[in-house]
């Protein structure tokens, strides 16, 4: 053999050993994959890898990228940076698959929207429970059927005195749930698979505020947060959904609903808020619970149904600003228009919209009602993944690993929360002086302070038991003479409950 055929051949052998050795060598140093633009050299790579805070593990000049490891924030650093085109997850320390036989039958974008498909190889929220604080949940739809055939709405609580029923009679809170943890995959009566939420092996609760016709006051709310502290440890509660808004403009020091979610979240508890659809209004966040600046609220996108966010744009509808103590509201989006999900079979919302039925058994609405949650299914899945964060953790985490949009308002980025990374996350809200209703030594809303009682829960009444659920409550007191409140001391009102047809 020629000299130029063995020179040749042994070229051959070491770059075929360098692509045999890469893999293992790889997936032990790298967390994500940094692809460079076009021009950019690899050691200007490496500059913007370590300028992110980040540290270079392996060069693939086969593609034009980077290996490196990253945590969260500097992943979202780095992804901003114009040598840079895209910044992935390093496939061989997380699972090769999706973590979910359904992903590529997705009929809906708003999970790719998020990247929620990239991160079931981690998490799929087993494990964590989410309190779907709303007008309830119809929990024997097989969307919410765990593998067994049990519901994953594994407890349900009524705490609106006026309700006659435990389900869902108007169909928002249905909505909400499926949007959560929906999982269309064990369906009969429609496309299996093609409807899936964030988080679709995670458990719900039930916590029906309404009076089965959408009508709920805040009052209601604040019964329902109640139920969820007094009862987290029971049902393995982490997070809170409130897609509701007070029609009454306050501060969070003051107000009830925001003393309550503030309790909420000091016993632990993560509590996800639409930020309300009132646009770019002078007073659009100055409503609880979206201006409390504990919990983390949310706007909406209209992600115009593509998976990328490269078209994604803040919905002219969705609530932002600065509320009246200051504070930059929403934290994050997520996509909320034309958002399909579960509906309750004969409930008000589908007498409201027939053209608004999908596939004879889910539903399209929209509104920051629909945006929240998104954010709480990556809740989910991070909690599931991170089980030891505390609510400020999960929303430092969030918030630093969130997508910038052009309007500089931030898309929840599941995939990059959940990137491999360090577990020494910072806190948020270490600033934040809470409520003047908080008793600072507990947590506890100081109830010689506030113009309510803590409410007392018994088992339910046959009537309002729901057959689906794991066990059934009732607020025993709700709306008793002891529990009457003086107008001329409270501030809450009525909740509005917001749906947007067709946006």
């Amino acid at each position: 053999m020629s000299r130029p055929a063995r020179t040749l051949l042994a070229a051959i052998a070491a770059a075929l050993l360098a692509l045999a050795l890469t893999p293992a060598a790889f997936a032990s140093s790298a967390t994500h994959i940094v692809q460079l633009r076009a021009g950019v050299g690899l050691g200007q790579g490496t500059d913007a890898v370590r300028a992110a805070g980040g540290e270079p593990a392996a060069r693939l000049p086969l593609i034009g990228a980077l290996g490196a490891r990253l945590n969260a924030g500097a992943a979202a650093r780095l992804a901003h940076d114009p040598r840079v085109r895209a910044v992935t997850p390093n496939g061989g320390v997380a699972s090769q698959s999706n973590g979910h036989q359904m992903a590529s039958k997705l009929a809906t974008a708003y999970p790719w929207s998020v990247l929620a498909p990239e991160a079931w190889g981690r998490a799929t929220g087993r494990g964590v429970t989410v309190a779907v604080i709303d007008t309830g949940v119809a929990g024997d739809l097989a969307d919410f059927r765990d593998s067994a055939g049990a519901s994953r709405v594994i407890g349900s609580a009524v705490v609106n005195p006026a309700a006659r029923s435990a389900g869902d009679r108007y169909g928002h809170g249905t909505h909400v749930a499926g949007i959560i943890a929906g999982d269309g995959s064990r369906r009969t009566d429609a496309p299996a698979g093609r409807y899936v939420g964030i988080a679709p092996d995670a458990n719900l609760v039930s916590i029906k505020i309404d009076d089965d016709h959408g009508r709920a006051s805040v009052l209601d709310a604040i019964y329902g947060l109640q139920f969820a502290v007094d009862h987290k440890d029971e049902y393995g509660i982490r997070v809170v959904n409130l897609s509701l808004e007070s029609t009454v403009a306050g501060s969070y020091r003051t107000d009830p609903l925001d003393a309550a979610v503030e309790a909420a979240w000091l016993h632990g508890l993560v509590v996800v808020a639409a930020a309300g659809n009132r646009g770019r209004d002078a007073d659009a966040v100055h409503y609880a619970p979206g201006n409390d600046p504990f919990a983390i609220t949310v706007g909406a996108v209209d992600d115009r149904g593509t998976r990328g966010i490269g078209d994604d744009q803040v919905a002219k509808w969705s609530s932002q600003g600065t509320t009246q103590d200051g504070f930059a509201k929403p934290e994050l989006t997520a996509p909320g228009s034309q958002i399909v999900s579960t509906i309750a079979p004969g409930s008000e919302y589908l007498a409201q919209c027939p053209s608004c039925v999908v596939d004879g058994a889910y539903f399209r609405a929209g509104g920051t009602s629909m945006s929240a949650p998104v954010v709480s299914g990556v809740v989910a899945l991070v909690l599931q993944a991170h089980p030891d964060w505390t609510p400020d953790q999960v929303k430092w985490a969030l918030t630093h690993s969130a997508r910038l949009l052009k309007s500089r308002l931030a898309e929840v980025n599941a995939s990059a929360v959940l990137a491999p990374g360090s577990s020494r996350i910072p806190r948020a809200n270490q600033a934040i002086a809470p409520s003047t209703l908080i008793h600072l030594a507990t947590g506890d809303v100081d109830y010689t302070r506030s113009s309510w009682t803590r409410s007392s829960w018994t088992s339910a009444p046959q009537v309002l038991r729901a057959a689906w659920s794991r066990s059934s409550w009732t607020c025993a007191e709700c709306g008793g003479p002891q529990e009457a409140i003086d107008p001329a001391r409270s501030s809450w009102t009525r909740s509005s409950w917001t749906t947007h047809w067709g946006l």
